[in-house]
């Protein structure tokens, strides 16, 4: 049988060693040796002896509840084997966290994650209670961090003299050493009239960067295996 669909860069590969790979651009390969935290719903296929478990509450005091505002139900994946994770053919990205780095991540855009990152769900400083992505999941420890992405990211630069604002519907993620606020760019009075449709974004301030996604929709909800 030939055909383009067998060519090399669609095959899957024989393991090499355990953990996180690109599989391409709308999936990651995770070779698990042990074991090792998904999003409900995101496994594709898998191959070997792997058991998968649904988590609500905290594992080992790592893990808080896992909801946010979209919500991440988590899995516990467990054994010897490898297994394939996609959400709606979204873009893939890996993310490698050092000793010392905080990244901040909305829910709707965790795929995956070594268990040896430490994971809490914490409210977005200065968001009060309404809105989008207020809760958002803050990554620490080493280790590698699957994230999605729906479109192309973009990646902004913030510093003491040039403050972001962004969509909270668009935003993927910032360095959680930034500081947040929300920021209203309409009077009441244009609201009421209509206004433009942007009356309220999140503020970054302080030094690093926030990703956002070209898009202001809100995410679908992941399915439940």
């Amino acid at each position: 049988m030939k055909s383009d669909l067998f060519a090399a860069q669609h095959m899957a590969q024989p393991a090499s060693v355990p953990g996180m790979s690109l599989q391409n651009s709308k999936s990651i390969k995770y070779v698990v040796n042990g074991e090792m935290f998904a999003r409900q719903g995101a496994m594709v296929a898998y191959r070997g002896s792997l058991q998968f478990e649904r988590k609500g509450q905290g594992i080992g005091g790592m893990l808080k509840r896992a909801v946010t505002g979209e919500g991440l139900p988590l899995m516990a994946v467990r054994g010897q084997g490898e297994a394939w994770f996609a959400q709606q053919a979204a873009n893939c990205f890996i993310v490698d966290v050092e000793p010392g780095d905080a990244l901040t991540i909305n829910g709707r855009n965790v795929l995956c994650f070594d268990p040896t990152l430490s994971y809490e769900i914490k409210t977005v400083k200065g968001a009060g209670i309404t809105g989008g992505g207020l809760f958002n999941s803050v990554f620490t420890g080493q280790g590698k961090l699957g994230v999605i992405c729906e479109g192309e990211p973009i990646v902004i630069p913030v510093s003491p003299q040039a403050p972001v604002f962004v969509d909270t519907d668009a935003v993927v993620g910032w360095n959680a050493q930034l500081h947040t606020s929300l920021h209203r760019s309409q009077s009441i009075g244009s609201m009421v009239r209509g206004g433009s449709g942007e009356a309220v974004q999140l503020k970054l301030e302080g030094e690093g960067y926030v990703i956002v996604r070209p898009s202001e929709a809100p995410a679908t909800q992941p399915k439940a295996h």
